[in-house]
């Protein structure tokens, strides 16, 4: 049977002059996202590679729980914010592991 957790990575690219602001944003729902059903893990790092640079690592019971936060209050008031925040579009890339 295949594992129906789902391992979410995402990469946000901040624009120039908003490193701080995107930073924020993401604090702001932290709490808010780890208490939605499913929600099995939601963490923001800054990358050492490219300081500014978000990623995100989370992991959902099921597909079913990241379709119900991509409807979310705390993710559709962050995305209202992305066009003044982001260089580029969010990057997203769903995971399942392999043992």
């Amino acid at each position: 049977m295949t594992d129906p957790i789902v391992h979410v990575v995402a990469r946000l690219v901040p624009r120039p002059g908003k490193t701080a602001e995107l930073a924020g944003a993401f604090r702001e729902i932290l709490a808010e996202v780890r208490a939605e059903p499913g929600c099995l893990l939601y963490d923001a790092h800054e990358s050492r590679d490219t300081p500014g640079v978000i990623v995100m690592v989370e992991a959902w019971a099921d597909q079913a729980a990241l379709d119900a936060h991509g409807r979310a209050p705390a993710l559709t008031r962050l995305a209202a914010r992305f066009d003044a925040l982001l260089a580029e579009p969010p990057s997203v890339e769903r995971l399942q592991r392999l043992g």
